[in-house]
């Protein structure tokens, strides 16, 4: 849970800024700033250029993020006479003044000669969201490596062309998180580029196993020693990886696929499907030291590698139409977990940023922040102020873009 108390008037700004602070936001205010010089110096001076200011960074963070609550395609529909306009806030800023400054909207300004990383213009924002997770939240013992949903806006997705959307698709970067499967918080995120070279660019992605254990082990680089229990997917599981994070004091439960996992070390009798028939249930494990595989059968063949549960302790997977079905309790917490995920991607996922710019870092920045804001969302309902006011997660939102804007409106919205 929470590592420090909020008081009862604890406004959604002060939550966001436990991971966004002020200091952050100066930073963005300097870089575009220094931006803007340079970019003139460079194409001619820009008359209707004026530097701006942390107020206006604050409407200007305010006007994306209300995006992510009212599902508008462009953040410019906010000024048009259209369904998404939005006259309450259009006001605060000119849409002139808005394009300024999302033209040379920076958060790091120059490249350092000693940079190679491919986001070096994000990196710093992504550590210091990273502290300020450290920091704000302590996870449960259970924990989910995944990829999560964020996908387009559904609706768009209903009405738009197949070329628009093979288009929007290509996204240069996959997006992996470390989540605790108790409440939702990500604890961590880690940003792979699809098109980086080296160590972790495009021959890592050739070989699908190395890249997600590299993954994987970037995630948990802050996890050893805690006894964490970390349920992954089939592309990450692996009996490798999950020996490596043994001797750090990580233990794992994840689902094994023939085709997606690496499964070097794995008796192959456990990996084909026994010519008998069996029925719901049943299930057949093999131990080597603290690890077990168990192949338990559904309606079908599902193999799961532990080592952070006794392959002999029972479970009971619950189905409405067929009952209970037994299981070893490995199964029956990998289900749990990972269905927990999907209602966290069910109710969460729709609130990321429409806004989709064309530059890579930028892209990332604006998920970052829709994680910052889903983060600080969990921390407000475990908190005494949603006792208070009790927002929803639509309403919370509104209620940071107002605030972002300087709208002095302080009654909670019904």
């Amino acid at each position: 849970g929470p590592t420090r108390k909020m008081p009862l008037t604890a406004s959604a700004m002060d939550f966001f800024q436990l991971f966004v602070p002020d200091n952050v936001l100066k930073n963005m205010v300097v870089q575009t700033n220094m931006y803007a010089k340079k970019y003139q110096e460079r194409f001619g001076s820009d008359d209707a250029w004026i530097d701006v200011t942390l107020t206006e960074m604050k409407a200007f963070l305010g006007y994306m993020i209300s995006t992510s609550i009212h599902h508008c395609e462009s953040v410019l529909s906010i000024w048009s006479s259209g369904f998404y306009s939005n006259k309450s806030i259009a006001l605060i800023m000119t849409q002139s003044r808005f394009e300024k400054i999302l033209k040379y909207f920076h958060i790091v300004a120059f490249r350092s000669s000693q940079t190679t990383h491919g986001l070096y213009k994000i990196q710093p924002f992504l550590d210091s969201l990273q502290n300020g997770f450290d920091s704000a939240f302590r996870p449960s013992q259970t924990q989910v490596l995944h990829e999560p949903l964020i996908d387009e806006d559904p609706i768009f997705i209903a009405t738009c062309t197949e070329r628009e959307l093979r288009k929007r698709k290509k996204r240069k970067f996959s997006l992996w998180v470390r989540q605790c499967s108790s409440t939702g918080f990500i604890c961590q995120i880690y940003v792979h580029l699809k098109e980086g070279s080296g160590a972790d660019g495009l021959d890592a992605l050739k070989n699908k196993p190395q890249l997600h254990s590299m993954v994987a082990k970037s995630l948990c680089q802050n996890a050893s020693g805690k006894n964490y229990i970390i349920f992954t997917g089939p592309s990450i599981t692996s009996l490798n990886l999950f020996e490596e994070f043994e001797k750090q004091g990580i233990y794992c439960c994840g689902l094994l696929s023939a085709r997606k996992s690496d499964c070097t070390g794995l008796p192959p009798t456990m990996l084909n499907n026994p010519e008998t028939p069996q029925s719901r249930g049943q299930y057949r494990i093999k131990m080597k030291g603290n690890m077990s595989l168990i192949c338990w059968y559904n309606k079908g063949h599902f193999r799961f590698l532990t080592n952070a549960y006794s392959p002999v302790q029972q479970g009971v997977i619950i189905k409405r139409k067929s009952g209970e079905i037994p299981c070893p309790l490995a199964v029956e917490a990998f289900a749990a977990h990972l269905s927990y995920i999907c209602k966290y991607d069910d109710k969460y996922s729709k609130y990321f940023i429409s806004h989709k710019p064309n530059k890579t870092w930028q892209q990332v920045f604006w998920f970052a922040i829709s994680i910052a804001i889903n983060n600080a969302y969990i921390l407000y309902k475990m908190s005494e102020a949603y006792h208070v006011t009790r927002y929803s997660r639509a309403q919370f939102g509104e209620r940071l873009v107002k605030e972002l804007l300087g709208l002095e409106d302080t009654s909670p919205s019904h």
